[in-house]
């Protein structure tokens, strides 16, 4: 996780955002303090990354890279977030990662959900499709291209979540009908999830199969998690989904396995 101290509006680039909107400081810093203490009461190990006065976007860390394996692929993202990939590098690299650029957009774990042996992969909106092929050969997970309904699912960690390796959570009108099919035929269980709860930043969730850390305000899919036998922590994210975030993209999952690494 990186540190809210820095995040403000000062561009748009995403539906969500407003210049004349910003957040209020104290409430965002509380709200991003509240997630990572539910991520350590939930066993997670949580490590920092301190934010760059100049990148006031970096609070949003899953969009910084995919890891798996020991590996990372940095993210590509629009220009005026540009400047958070140098920052995003230097960390990696000494966390002891192999890190490598992406040749063409892409939104990082953003754009790119492990399930299992799958992964999710996001195209059309912040990611070139080009990179499915990229990830591919460099982490071994088979890839599940999909494509989201419009700008307001500009990444794909807003229509779906990945609860664990067999379970996925979803919102029918957030992903293209070719896509929703796809999903529907990996023999995953899924659950379905209401516009008016995804579009409430629902599904961008954090989840280690045991432990579900999502926004408040769905309480039918709360429910839904809970009818599993999963435990649900609701947060408050007022304040960080005036950036376009939620709870999912403020971390970056750093311990993903690869399930066929190439060399």
């Amino acid at each position: 996780m990186c540190d809210a101290e820095n995040f403000r509006i000062d561009y748009v680039i995403n539906p969500y955002m407003h210049t004349g909107r910003q957040p209020d400081r104290l409430a965002v810093l509380a709200e991003h303090e509240a997630i990572a203490k539910t991520h350590a009461a939930a066993g997670r190990t949580v490590r920092f990354m301190k934010s760059a006065p100049e990148c006031p976007d970096m609070v949003y860390t899953a969009n910084g890279a995919l890891v798996a394996g020991g590996r990372a692929v940095l993210g590509a993202p629009p220009a005026p977030r540009r400047p958070e990939i140098p920052y995003v590098r230097a960390w990696l690299t000494a966390y002891g990662l192999e890190v490598h650029d992406a040749p063409y957009a892409f939104s990082g774990q953003g754009d790119a959900l492990v399930c299992g042996p799958l992964l999710l992969a996001g195209h059309g909106q912040r990611t070139d499709r080009r990179m499915h092929a990229v990830l591919a050969d460099l982490f071994g997970h088979e890839i599940v291209p999909l494509r989201t309904a419009g700008e307001q699912w500009y990444d794909l960690d807003l229509a779906v979540g990945v609860i664990d390796a067999r379970t996925v959570a979803y919102c029918p009108q957030a992903l293209e009908p070719e896509s929703a099919a796809r999903l529907h035929g990996l023999g995953l269980d899924l659950i379905e999830v209401s516009l008016e709860e995804a579009a409430g930043f629902a599904l961008n969730l954090v989840s280690d199969g045991t432990t579900v850390t999502m926004t408040a305000g769905a309480p039918r899919f709360a429910t839904a998690l809970r009818e599993r036998g999963l435990d649900v922590v609701e947060l408050d994210t007022t304040e960080l989904r005036k950036g376009g975030g939620g709870v999912r993209c403020t971390a970056l999952t750093l311990d993903h396995p690869a399930p066929g690494t190439r060399g």
